[in-house]
């Protein structure tokens, strides 16, 4: 049998199984070997359901020996724990939905299931999203498998770092406010967030139901152009979901980006960001430039308004959101309470961490009344007005590129006293979901402490084959970015 099998990619599992060199059970094996080894101080999984993922891998390995046919075929894939996979526990990382297990499969884990992907596990978040660390997690802090001492990034930190470290072949994760792309920054994995409308949201659990998007984490950008090419498409269940049409992102699977134009927004070009971030991101520039792009400048002036318009709008959608965990129809549901309303409220103050909290406050004043016009729908005007820097920028250029993060993955505990300062962090990704477009963070190199660097490139709606063509082309220059695994 093949050694390190953990570490391959979707397409190479898929190859050494069709090929017979390898079966769906013995990668399996391979993973929970790893995961035993290596997930005590990594944390990336809430939880492992080995008998399960075995059972589906068995049943894959037959029907592959029975001329059974599927795009993912006995290949483990891990969840992040705001997905709903049926049978399955979906804590959102949350205490408040301890004790739920969900009677259906999202969209998205269906058609990934309908190809024949194996489930391995639940892997570690922020509670209910919110966070850009993992360390809001009820239940345990997720660490970067570069350097234990630092955080693996947010809210999708549990599955970025399961694919770093080996655990797993890929994951989804998703994201609200850069929660698929800053976690695979920090990581040094590859992380797409689709076009909004792209890829159905049902079954994810809402946090902010205007921004939220699912998306893959793998470990190149072919792996993250076949799972967006199953997951893509209309569904009825989802009335967000937009009947576009899914092109073959393999066909944008290129090595050149000759004719293809590059944008860079002066206004991404802040004070305080990290010279390693700064030379690494101007490097990775120098080198589509040498694969034929032509590189543009264009301003997107209102960015400095998104941190601020992003917190608004996402808030106050997960205040409304959340609202539904209340302790009568799942989930925790307190004792001793005295009445109905002392239940919601001792329910709710026990089953919420404090960032949740924080922000279902926030969110609940923004909407209050005499500060709804004030907030919200003076936010609202403003994401109107980022969506069309975006759209302006979009006919000069094919695609643009930025940092993902300004930094590199910081000390755990570092930023936890100081909120502020993390969702400061965000300022290159937020504005992707406020304008509904794609984006990708692909690793462009290492700080000098050996941390991963993420590059992000953005595309214009519906035109994830942009950055699909972008990433493979810089990927291809800069050669596959090794794995912690």
């Amino acid at each position: 049998m093949p050694l390190n099998l953990n570490n391959m990619t979707v397409r190479e599992a898929l190859a050494m199984m069709q090929s017979r060199q390898c079966t769906s059970e013995e990668l399996v094996c391979d993973l929970l070997d790893v995961i035993k080894e290596r997930d005590k101080e990594i944390c990336a999984y809430l939880g492992v359901d080995g008998e399960y993922a075995l059972a589906q891998a068995r049943a894959a390995d037959l029907s592959r020996s029975k001329g059974g046919e599927g795009r993912l075929l006995g290949v483990p894939i891990a969840i992040k724990d705001v997905l709903n996979v049926k049978d399955q526990p979906c804590t959102c990382a949350s205490k408040i939905l301890q004790g739920y297990v969900s009677p259906y499969d999202a969209t998205a884990v269906a058609r990934l299931r309908a190809e024949g992907a194996v489930f391995l596990g639940r892997t570690n978040m922020d509670e209910f999203a919110m966070g850009s660390t993992t360390e809001n997690s009820a239940y345990k802090v997720t660490h970067n498998p570069w350097n234990h001492d630092h955080v693996p990034g947010g809210s999708s930190g549990g599955s970025a770092a399961a694919v770093a470290a080996g655990e797993a072949i890929a994951a989804l994760g998703s994201d609200t406010g850069g929660s698929i792309r800053q976690p695979a920054a920090f990581c040094g994995c590859v992380g797409l967030k689709p076009s909004y409308g792209r890829v159905s949201r049902w079954g994810l659990t809402a946090y902010a139901s205007s921004l939220d998007q699912i998306g893959p984490l793998t470990k190149d950008v072919a792996d993250a152009a076949l799972l967006l090419q199953i997951m893509a498409g209309r569904d009825e269940l989802d009335s967000s979901s937009v009947d576009e049409p899914v092109p073959d992102y393999d066909a944008y699977l290129k090595k050149d980006l000759k004719g293809f134009r590059i944008g860079l927004p002066r206004e991404y070009s802040t004070k305080g960001m990290d010279a390693d971030v700064e030379k690494a991101v101007r490097n990775a520039v120098e080198q589509c430039r040498g694969l034929g792009a032509e590189i543009v400048d264009i301003s997107l002036p209102h960015t400095e308004y998104a941190i601020s318009t992003y917190y608004i709008i996402a808030t106050a959608e997960a205040s409304a959101n959340l609202a539904r965990f209340d302790g009568v129809r799942y989930g925790l549901r307190a004792d001793g309470a005295e009445d109905p309303i002392d239940m919601y409220g001792k329910s709710r103050a026990q089953g919420f961490g404090p960032e949740v909290k924080r922000r279902i406050i926030l969110g609940t004043y923004v909407l209050s009344s005499g500060f709804y016009d004030a907030y919200y729908l003076s936010a609202q005007k403003v994401r109107t007005l980022i969506r069309g820097d975006f759209e302006k920028a979009f006919k000069t250029c094919d695609a643009l590129i930025t940092p993902v993060s300004p930094t590199p993955a910081y000390r755990l505990g570092e930023k936890t006293g100081d909120p502020l300062q993390m969702y400061l962090g965000d300022i290159f990704t937020v504005t992707a979901n406020l304008a509904g477009i794609c984006g990708l963070s692909i690793p462009c190199g290492l700080t000098k402490t050996n941390l991963p660097i993420g590059l992000q490139i953005l595309g214009p709606a519906f035109k994830e084959e942009n950055i699909i063509r972008a990433g493979y082309a810089f990927e291809s220059e800069r050669g596959r970015f090794p794995m912690k695994g």
